[in-house]
């Protein structure tokens, strides 16, 4: 009787592991998101969680191209929140997306210095050498990079601050090298800036000198039909959430919170 009771509890003991380890990873998700989300992402992730206190959610920033090719290697995301709508939409093109991409918000370039009085700046003014060496993400793979060499092509004085650059990168390091002095001027994200109150100043980069920051995010096929993955998909969607990104800098862009559900 013993060795019959021992033998039962085994079988049920097998047939119940399978499902503990599938409800344990519906309660944990790693996120892929652009670097510019660092402190906007953590509140998201923060106030999320407030309500769902069992869910687990990491998160690994970098730039919304390095983090694309991590995808597509197999790197083990849910979610990729990029800063560049094109990103996720390659997802989608090339069969490793989980669902459609959702716009959820409409990033800001700005030129950024610790020691430099930035107020009233206008880009062309950059080629002046008293702003010595200016940081930009690396346009290769950072959508804010890519901006960035826009505008300073726009502006016209691309070839002379080109010997003065310095590249991150991402652009959370882009930060960090105008914080450290490794640079006296930084072409970043406002919502990094935001993070950081009364740090330094800065002046806004005018949208018209480069393509929009439509940011985008998306299920990867390996988050598509995991619950918390999906229900933290709508929640960035909602008010409260959004009310976060806007927080830091970020503009609700046209189809916000209306496009498709993951």
């Amino acid at each position: 009787m013993k060795r019959q009771l021992a033998s039962c509890l085994l079988l049920l003991v097998a047939l119940l592991a399978p499902w503990a380890t599938s409800a344990a990873e519906t309660r944990h998700i790693t996120i892929a998101a652009a670097a510019d989300l660092h402190d906007a992402m953590g509140k998201l992730v923060e106030a999320y969680r407030h309500d769902h206190p069992d869910a687990v959610l990491d998160v690994v920033f970098g730039a919304s191209g390095t983090l694309l090719t991590q995808i597509e290697q197999g790197a083990p995301f849910e979610l990729f929140f990029s800063a560049d709508s094109q990103y996720p939409q390659r997802l989608v093109d090339h069969g490793k997306a989980g669902g459609t991409p959702v716009p959820y918000a409409l990033g800001h370039l700005v030129m950024w210095s610790a020691s430099i009085d930035m107020r009233g700046v206008q880009v062309a003014d950059l080629a002046q050498p008293r702003f010595g060496r200016i940081a930009i993400a690396n346009p290769q793979h950072a959508p804010y990079g890519k901006r960035a060499e826009q505008a300073l092509r726009a502006a016209g004085i691309w070839d002379q601050v080109q010997p003065r650059l310095v590249f991150g990168e991402n652009i959370a390091q882009t930060v960090q090298f105008a914080q450290s002095g490794n640079a006296q001027v930084g072409l970043v994200a406002e919502s990094l800036v935001l993070a950081s109150p009364g740090k330094g100043s800065y002046a806004a980069v005018p949208s018209s000198l480069h393509e929009p920051l439509r940011q985008s995010f998306v299920l990867t096929k390996r988050g598509a039909g995991n619950a918390l993955a999906e229900d933290f998909a709508r929640y960035v969607q909602q008010p409260p959430a959004r009310a976060i990104l806007a927080r830091y800098g970020f503009s609700l862009p046209d189809g916000a919170g209306t496009g498709p559900q993951p």
